[in-house]
């Protein structure tokens, strides 16, 4: 999956993100987003620029087309059972906190201050270079300055959009909706000249692509399993922003599940269309050697005007997705500076520029140390999902197994939801993510190892912490 931002997020911007630890009880969030409000807002997260990547990720992995695109549709099922989960948490214990609220609930304040060191370190900061590189990989498609054209594009994103959220200048959330409705336009776009256009309507560009790629790979005798759903299972990732939300669902038992089960149909489909009109405009072995998949196959399919155009469109749905991992991200630092007192200088908020402004730096600085670890490895898209998977997937198992822990503590809570299947279903997701911890570790490289290491300094950490603020645990009922 993303990593949870959104992580390679949609623009949708759900507003109890934004919500400080311990805010006046007039700001509470109130219920106000109806079933197909949740829907569109789930889409709009989990649809990211990953589709426009990961694919050629995916391609180069698989040994044939059919495990290529049986993988997409796993990859669905398996979001559903992982959704089928965060939708008890969520309807259960709605809280603004998501993740860190169930994770603190079940083992206490050591893992979600883990957690929580993760979010400010590796997963938001980790999707908003990964965006960079999305970004600069598809401007580079219609201007590039250079051998590091993709990572000079990258830096220059996060210094700017940083900046432009310093001083306050953040989009409304009438301009993230239209940028998030041109991102799913993008992908229908490319599904119709997929599935009703011929490469052969344009030989030379469609020849011209087929050959570069041919020539850089090769398909895999064998299906690299792990690696295959690693990339598409970020790329799916999103959905369990929705539990950030869940204060904000009107009728949350029923409405939160519904969403997440039609969100993640259409997701699905969209997925798997769009992948048949990669194949269809470049084949596996195009697929694979193309650093700008959905330009290539515009390119092939209607020339190189249909690349340069496409490739604006991704670039600008990239730059919308990272402004708001940008935004949202510093937040979560800005409440986790307020909830620990080592780290109160996050917790500022500057009343000028109505904005974290520290927590916007922080953020900023990693983002930017990350984007310099993909131009030294010479693959930054990649890079950036080894360094933040590791990571992800041991929250989401440690998620997973929240909710038997929270089951067995809190039995008498009204449970309106229950996930279908218990304990089948949460079992399946626990071994899933165990699964893709397990393949994060052993088919990465230099970037798995690196975001590991950050992590462990959270726990070296741990050691010199002091006691959570009791603005913390009133906050969290504990």
């Amino acid at each position: 999956m993303r990593p949870a931002t959104s992580e390679t997020s949609g623009s949708s911007l759900p507003s109890s993100a934004a919500l400080p630890s311990g805010a006046s009880s007039g700001s509470q969030p109130r219920p106000q987003l109806s079933t197909l409000d949740t829907i569109a807002l789930v889409v709009g997260l989990v649809i990211g620029a990953g589709i426009f990547s990961a694919p050629a990720l995916v391609a180069g992995n698989a040994a044939t087309p059919g495990h290529m695109l049986m993988a997409w549709v796993f990859g669905g099922l398996l979001s559903l059972v992982g959704a089928m989960c965060y939708a008890e948490l969520a309807t259960v214990h709605p809280h603004a906190g998501g993740d860190y609220h169930y994770l603190r609930l079940a083992f206490g304040d050591k893992v979600s201050f883990l957690f929580a060191w993760a979010r400010l370190t590796v997963i938001p900061t980790g999707s908003i270079a990964l965006l960079g590189y999305v970004f600069g990989d598809y401007a580079s498609q219609v201007v590039s300055v250079g051998p590091y054209s993709s990572a000079i594009y990258a830096a220059v994103m996060v210094v700017v959009l940083t900046a432009i959220n310093i001083v306050g200048l953040k989009s409304g959330k009438w301009t993230q909706n239209l940028l998030t409705l041109l991102e799913v336009g993008g992908v229908v776009l490319i599904i119709a000249a997929g599935l009703l256009l011929s490469p052969a309507e344009a030989p030379a560009a469609a020849a011209a692509a087929t050959t570069a790629a041919t020539t850089a790979n090769t398909a895999p005798a064998v299906t690299q399993w792990g690696l295959v759903l690693i990339f598409v299972m970020l790329t799916y990732g999103g959905w369990n922003e929705a539990a950030y939300v869940s204060a904000e669902v009107i009728g949350p038992r029923r409405t939160l599940p519904l969403a997440l089960f039609w969100s993640l149909c259409i997701v699905t489909a969209l997925y798997l269309l769009v992948n048949l009109a990669y194949l269809n405009g470049l084949g596996m072995s195009g697929m694979a050697g193309s650093s700008a998949v959905a330009a290539d196959t515009m390119r092939a399919l209607v020339g190189p005007q249909g690349a340069n155009w496409i490739s604006t469109l991704i670039a600008i749905s990239a730059l919308t997705s990272a402004n708001a991992t940008i935004l949202t991200g510093a937040r979560t630092n800005y409440a986790f500076g307020r909830d620990t007192p080592m780290f109160r200088a996050l917790g500022v908020w500057s009343t000028r520029q109505g904005a974290p402004v520290n927590a916007l730096l922080a953020q900023g600085a990693i983002a930017l140390g990350l984007v310099l670890l993909g131009a030294v490895t010479r693959s930054g898209f990649a890079t950036m999902v080894e360094y933040t998977a590791p990571v992800f997937w041991l929250f989401f198992v440690l998620t997973g197994i929240a909710l038997f822990v929270l089951r067995r503590r809190m039995p008498d809570l009204p449970r309106r939801f229950k996930v279908p299947l218990y304990p089948l279903t949460p079992l399946v997701f626990c071994a899933s993510s165990g699964y893709l911890l397990y393949a994060s570790l052993v088919h990465t490289g230099i970037g798995a190892l690196v975001g590991l290491a950050v992590l462990a300094s959270g726990a070296v950490l741990l050691l010199f912490r002091g006691p959570p603020s009791a603005t913390a645990d009133a906050d969290h009922g504990t």
